[in-house]
């Protein structure tokens, strides 16, 4: 493959990796995009106008009915090399995973302190809540509302028209311009601001490396691009480590 073993060397001499992942890495588990899990019943609907406050607003039962049948969807995959190969890296040096999927498969397969930009699909916050609003304050329903303020639940997701998290996105910033080496697995560098974040990594004097099978808009600007899928490559990148010998 040509490039790999130039991006070994450099990530042998990083002491500090940025890694950002996108819908690449999650579309080797079969994770269903948006368009995937219009299926059925959901055929009829755009699902840009399911995944909107607006939407929520005027519809909540549909669209949190929507949800549900994408956490059944994303619930029923696991994840694939990819994933445990950022695993394997972690336990090797020190590096910052950045998602923008919200599958919640990074943690799955055992990465910690994952900073996911666009929430995660399996957690749930408020509506306009009181401030006290918790699970426990939750009366079942589609979707549950609050006991106390009657505020709706809504997933935990960043819908269209919405800001990213302020602190996932200041941490997010910060890795990038502190590391020796961004690494973009899965990503087709269309959307921002997450697209912006290996630009900024090299402007702080990171080089940069991305794995994707399709060409991206990012491929112009790095400095190794590995065209191959994640579940193949990424395993390469970095050998695992010997057991320690006996005695």
């Amino acid at each position: 493959m040509p490039g790999l073993e130039e991006a070994r060397r450099l990530i042998a001499a990083a002491g500090n990796i940025f890694v950002l992942t996108g819908a690449g890495i999650s579309a080797e588990s079969g994770v269903p995009t948006f368009r995937d899990a219009m299926t059925g019943l959901w055929q009829q609907f755009d699902p840009e106008e399911l995944a909107s406050e607006d939407a929520y607003r005027r519809q909540p039962a549909l669209v949190w009915e929507w949800y549900l049948h994408r956490r059944e969807l994303v619930a029923a995959v696991h994840p694939n090399p990819a994933h445990h190969a950022l695993v394997a890296l972690a336990a090797q040096r020190p590096f910052t995973l950045v998602t923008q999927n919200v599958d919640g498969l990074h943690q799955r397969a055992g990465s910690a302190g994952v900073i996911e930009l666009h929430g995660n699909l399996f957690a749930n916050k408020w509506l306009d809540g009181c401030g006290r609003c918790n699970e426990a304050t939750a009366l079942p329903g589609m979707p549950p509302r609050c006991n106390l303020c009657g505020a709706l639940m809504r997933p935990g997701v960043v819908w269209f028209g919405e800001d990213l998290p302020r602190v996932a996105r200041y941490r997010a910033e910060h890795a990038a311009q502190h590391c020796d080496l961004c690494l973009v697995v899965g990503t087709s560098g269309l959307v921002y601001p997450a697209a912006g974040l290996p630009g900024l990594a090299r402007e702080h004097g990171a080089p940069v490396i991305v794995v994707n099978p399709q060409p991206s808009a990012l491929d112009q600007t790095a400095d190794i691009v590995l065209s191959a899928a994640a579940g193949a490559c990424l395993p390469l990148l970095w050998p695992p480590q010997p057991a320690p010998s006996a005695g």
